[in-house]
């Protein structure tokens, strides 16, 4: 279905032709700010700020995502529920829309935008013109009108409206050549942007010069007269250089072009300022040669560019070292250069070389000399040289490149004063302090994206090389983490050894993985090293300690208690530490407390750590980590499930800091974030290092592991686990391994090794002499059992276990022994024993206070009296279950019981709540990956194909 949305003034949608009612003001706000940056992730953080400033509702989040449902289903009403959208998308801790350019009137008229940019530059300024008067009648009115006034003022909405102001800015430009229609369409618009910006001077000077072209010259010199007005009154200043230049070109119909930065008649040689300045500087370095790629950041970076025509301008590029900060700077401003005609300064201000950074001083200096002010006549003292510069540059057209800052501190004094100028900063730095003080606009740069980093390799290399060998093409790629200094560096090593297959660069990059080797060079810019190095020796101590010390993480991600423990000391302190690293883009933080290298830097800091860190202090940090791991995944799985048996491990050592988990929610929570960690911990332990917390960890995981589906992580964790708790020489590690990988090879279907596993796990528990350890290998074995409808076998492996238990006194496990009796009962088909052995168990479960047994109890309850036929009862006894699987978060267990019900009311012939209970538990199921949402899926194809399934709706 066709669908048409508008944020170009009110937010309207139409679909099939017909307009939709987009709900509460709320949620039109937010899918006007979701539109206004489509195809990018907005955070729930942001959207929260946007929507509701400073105060949100402690329910924020909530409503955030009740209105993203909605939306979902106004742009796809036909989607069927659980199914994931393919508009309207989670990402990176937000939400994502993704729409096509004809179907939004802002993508359409950027589209329009760059066609007419294109059309421009091919010299047919008739054709450009009439694609920019096509683009400006896509607006009606201010950006996304008629929501919140505070929200409407927020920056998303004001740069998109600048964006207008640049489109009629630019129409202006084209229109002196085109048809006299077109130039009337543009004049009006012209009009009406420069009456809603007087103070617009550059706006206003188009007005005034397409007037003059149009033979409108007295209206031309009245809107000057105007603006002049407007501007002493307001601002208490004489009109800039372009409207100076607008005015003599309307008196002299030639346009005026200044060769000289000062005034005509300023001759005092004895004033620096008054002195005769011939000097318009060009100081750009050269552009790289195979510059390639960044097309998002260049288009983002002429966004910035007029996002405050009214104000001295700054832009920050940063990002980590190598990335391409000073090639990206560089080669836009070759670019914008025409827009700054008054000169074009650049200075690396060398912030991250420790021995030879600029000062404050010698930077000013070196400005004013590129500015023609001879060193006799540079004043004494920092403040009246950063006077001199800004009076220097005022009311000039100019540009100011300051590469490789180190901080706030050495660039501010270099900024310009006046709008007519524009800085244009690097640094590795994120310089929060521009940001916040000076109003400056940041543009950080990631690694490239493969398509980008493909034409960098296609460039440098040559098309054919590249595309003979697409699939080492992309290997290099992602060995140099998409790293424009490591792809530069590989590709000068391919081109000087042209007779080099490309597969076998690869393979060197893929030998050497984990070092910088293959990425040595040429120093100081040629060498990985080198370049990370400056950034390293910027930290402070404690900060570059951390540093070091992460590279002992496994991955993929760490959060500040990991850290803490990793450097054993406050999550106060550390997360301050983390904060220096982010601001030098020597850590990412992706999700909020969630940080994580690039992997060259990961590489440059396991060099470090082997090397400033003897072993005994490698080992102490392993070992608090790996605790901070193991007691809070220990306390994950007590929180979840309380009354289950599970190891206890030892005290953790001193300065390890484990998660503090209040609730079931967040203990839920935290096994999801973490889980690929603990993953990567179990192996790099179990391989690398001891081995006593791999075998623990992959213990307390196994219930998650279980009931989540992630069974071939399962397998992989418990094999390992295995051979750790050998190496050990450890009885209780090995049977505990050993029983959890009889089970997932029995989920798997390898029934041979699954009932060889769980023997050895009974020959070790035995030899601990471990009842409960022997009594839960015969549970695994008789679920097995079952599984392969061997239900006799099943009930006497159910004996062994409730005789082990009862010889121990545990309680819960001869609660659990009744439930699984009772399961296997029903698949004999014996209904009223499968009751009895239910109620036994809920009984004792109920006593213990253990809701995860109730749980589990209610709903062989319900299976029960749903095959009895006793569809009310089975029905009351399911949702019993399913409020307290709610209440422990136990996701799989909530969307298998969600089936039980629906199964129970397509029995009674009620179609429509069987429908709603398979939605939720398939998405549930395809919430956490779970292979049974296959199960579900076809059985909602079922019922939907189904010649009684209407008739049964009810």
């Amino acid at each position: 279905m066709v669908v048409q949305i508008q944020v170009l003034g009110p937010v309207r949608l139409w679909r099939g032709g017909s307009e939709v009612k987009l709900g509460p003001p709320k949620q039109r706000a937010l899918l006007a700010l979701l539109l206004a940056q489509s195809g990018h992730p907005i955070s729930v953080s942001e959207l929260i700020d946007a929507l509701w400033g400073q105060e949100p509702p402690s329910t924020a989040a909530n409503v955030i995502q009740g209105h993203v449902s909605a939306l979902r289903r106004l742009l796809e009403p036909e989607l069927p529920s659980g199914t994931a959208s393919q508009r309207l998308k989670r990402d990176s801790g937000g939400y994502r829309l993704e729409v096509q350019a004809h179907e939004v009137d802002l993508l359409r008229f950027r589209a329009l935008r760059i066609e007419a940019r294109k059309a421009a530059h091919l010299g047919d300024r008739i054709r450009a013109t009439e694609l920019a008067v096509e683009a400006l009648a896509l607006w009606r009115g201010p950006v996304a009108s008629g929501i919140a006034l505070e929200t409407q003022t927020h920056p998303v909405f004001a740069a998109v409206d600048r964006e207008h102001l640049l489109a009629v800015k630019e129409a202006a430009e084209y229109a002196h050549t085109a048809r006299p229609a077109q130039t009337e369409r543009v004049l009006a618009v012209l009009r009406q942007a420069a009456a809603h910006h007087t103070l617009d001077e550059v706006l206003q000077a188009k007005l005034i010069q397409l007037l003059a072209a149009t033979g409108q010259q007295a209206e031309a010199l009245e809107v000057y007269q105007a603006v002049r007005a407007t501007i002493a009154d307001e601002l208490g200043l004489e009109p800039g250089p372009e409207l100076r230049a607008a005015q003599r070109e309307v008196l002299e119909r030639t346009p005026a072009s200044p060769d000289r930065l000062t005034a005509p008649g300023d001759r005092d040689d004895s004033d620096p300022v008054r002195a005769p300045r011939h000097v318009r500087p060009r100081q750009l370095p050269r552009e790289v040669a195979a510059f390639s790629g960044r097309r998002s950041e260049l288009e983002r970076s002429y966004e910035l560019l007029d996002i405050r025509p009214q104000a001295a301008q700054t832009i920050v590029f940063s990002g980590m070292a190598g990335v391409g900060k000073t090639s990206l700077a560089v080669h836009w401003a070759h670019r914008i250069a025409d827009r700054f005609p008054d000169g074009q300064l650049y200075i690396d201000l060398r912030g991250f070389h420790t021995a030879s950074a600029l000062s404050v001083a010698e930077a000013v200096r070196a400005l004013l000399g590129a500015l023609g002010v001879p060193p006799h006549r540079v004043p004494a003292g920092l403040e009246a040289q950063a006077a001199l510069y800004r009076t220097l540059v005022a009311g000039h057209r100019i540009l100011i490149v300051l590469d490789n800052a180190r901080d706030s501190e050495q660039v501010r004094p270099l900024l310009p004063g006046t709008p007519s100028c524009m800085a244009v900063v690097t640094s590795r730095h994120q310089l929060q302090g521009l940001m916040t003080a000076d109003g400056a606009c940041s543009l950080t740069l990631s690694p490239m994206d493969n398509a980008d980093a493909i034409e960098l390799l296609t460039q440098r290399l040559g098309t054919e090389r590249v595309t003979m060998e697409p699939a080492a093409a992309d290997e290099i790629i992602a060995l140099c983490g998409r790293l424009p200094l490591a792809l530069a560096i590989v590709c000068a090593r391919a081109a000087l050894n042209p007779g080099f297959p490309l597969s076998a660069i690869a393979d060197e990059l893929r030998e050497s993985q984990g070092s910088l080797d293959a990425f040595s060079g040429e120093p100081p810019l040629g060498d990985a090293r080198s370049v990370f190095s400056w950034s390293y020796q910027g930290l402070n101590p404690e900060a570059a300690r951390l540093f070091r010390l992460l590279a002992l993480h496994p991955g993929p991600d760490c959060s500040v208690a990991a850290a803490a423990s990793l450097t054993g000391r406050q999550v106060r302190e550390v997360r301050a530490l983390l904060a220096e690293l982010v601001r030098a883009h020597l850590l990412f933080e992706a999700d909020p407390g969630r940080f994580s290298f690039h992997g060259l830097l990961n590489a440059y800091a396991r060099e470090l750590v082997l090397e400033c860190e003897d072993m005994d202090g490698r080992k102490a940090a392993s070992a608090r980590l790996l605790d901070h791991y193991l007691h809070s995944a220990h306390e994950a799985d007590t929180t979840l499930a309380p009354h289950r048996d599970r190891i206890t491990p030892s005290p953790p050592a001193p300065g390890t800091v484990p998660e503090r988990l209040f609730d079931q929610r967040g203990a839920a929570k935290w096994l999801e974030a973490e889980h690929p960690v603990l993953l990567a911990a179990i192996q790099q332990d179990g391989r690398h290092g001891e081995g006593a917390h791999s075998w623990r960890l992959a213990a307390v995981l196994e219930l998650y592991l279980d009931r989540n589906g992630r069974w071939q992580d399962q397998r992989v964790a418990q094999n390992t686990a295995i051979t750790a708790a050998q190496r050990q020489g450890d009885i209780i590690g090995q049977a505990h391994a050993n029983r959890a990988l009889g089970l997932v090879l029995g989920r798997l279907g390898r029934w041979e090794g699954a009932y060889e596993h769980l023997m050895s796990a009974l020959r070790l528990f035995s030899e601990a002499d471990d009842a409960r350890g022997r009594g839960r290998v015969h549970r695994y074995w008789a679920f097995l059992a079952n599984r392969q409808h061997r239900h006799s076998e099943a009930l006497n492996q159910y004996r062994l276990a409730d005789d082990l238990y009862r010889s121990v006194g545990h309680l819960n496990g001869q609660a659990s022994v009744h439930n699984e009796v009772g399961w296997t009962y029903l698949l004999l088909g014996e209904y009223d024993k499968a009751i009895k052995e239910g109620q036994q168990a809920l009984v004792i479960h109920q006593n213990r206070g253990d809701r995860n047994g109730q749980a589990a109890a209610w709903d062989t309850l319900g299976c029960a009296y749903h095959r009895l036929g006793q569809h009310a009862e089975a029905l009351n006894c399911f949702h019993q279950a399913l409020q307290m699987y709610r209440d422990v978060q136990d996701t799989y267990l909530e969307a298998d019981t969600l089936t039980h019900i629906a199964d129970t009311h397509l029995a009674s012939g009620t179609t429509s709540p069987a429908l709603e209970a398979l939605r939720q538990a398939l998405a549930l199921l395809n919430a956490i990956g779970h292979p049974d949402a296959e199960d579900v899926r076809a059985k909602l194809r079922d019922i939907g194909l189904s010649p009684r399934a209407s008739a049964r709706r009810v």
